[in-house]
């Protein structure tokens, strides 16, 4: 963490940001810390809402006596070439698991993502990711399956052996945003199937024909969102 560990002053003074409707960034000026260090201290002490300075200062020191009897630290990550600072990508990949967490991912779902995400290669294994995560294959596993479901990586098969490698790229947030696409579909479709069902001229018909008519126009945005990026990628791409 730059400048060392959070101070429990400095605690009391993010409870007290906080509690003023101050944002990370912000909090983090006053007290000359980067905005990642201040979302992840909230984030692992019980969030914006329910931060406490004492309550945050006690956990910190249970945890890190809790690490020194602990496993030996994991190995280095293969992917610290390129003159990258070790220490600021592991802040980074902290602040990245933080915000997908915060976006709605669950927490394993989102540290094998944001791995994957920071990985040059943008493909790793199973075996790859128990390692780098501490974790057992079940969750791996686990988490493999839910997000490849939400399109935001795929399979691939190594030539000639069963080992199979979990691959993010360009196209992980396109694919992300087609499956919502596709979600937002159904439901519209079920909103207005509501609609006739209940009646539009009834209170719950209304809520659902208003419903549908939002959704419909969400779907529309997506769609000329999709199209624009797909147009400037092939404009950007070098002619054949």
């Amino acid at each position: 963490m730059p400048g060392g560990r959070l101070t429990h002053e400095e605690r009391q003074h993010i409870a007290t940001g906080l509690a003023e409707g101050l944002g990370y960034t912000e909090i983090g000026r006053r007290l000359r810390r980067p905005a990642s260090t201040i979302m992840r201290e909230v984030t692992r002490n019980g969030g914006p809402y329910d931060y406490g300075a004492d309550r945050a200062h006690r956990a910190t020191q249970h945890r890190a006596r809790r690490r020194k009897q602990a496993q030996p630290p994991a190995p280095p990550v293969p992917d610290s070439g390129h003159g990258r600072d070790p220490q600021a990508v592991q802040d980074f990949t902290h602040f990245f698991t933080a915000l997908l967490e915060q976006q709605g991912l669950p927490r394993m779902m989102a540290r094998v993502l944001a791995c994957l995400a920071l990985t040059d290669s943008g493909t790793l294994t199973a075996a790859d990711l128990v390692q780098r995560l501490r974790v057992s294959p079940a969750s791996v596993s686990h988490a493999i399956t839910y997000l490849e479901q939400q399109g935001l990586l795929s399979r691939e098969r190594t030539p000639g052996t069963r080992r199979e490698r979990y691959v993010i790229d360009d196209d992980i947030w396109l694919r992300s945003l087609r499956a919502s696409l596709q979600m937002n579909d159904a439901l519209a479709a079920a909103s207005q199937h509501a609609t006739e069902i209940l009646g539009a001229a009834t209170p719950a018909g209304t809520r659902f024909e208003s419903t549908t008519e939002f959704l419909l126009l969400v779907s529309e945005s997506l769609r000329q969102v999709t199209e624009q990026w797909q147009q400037s990628r092939a404009a950007r791409s070098p002619a054949r």
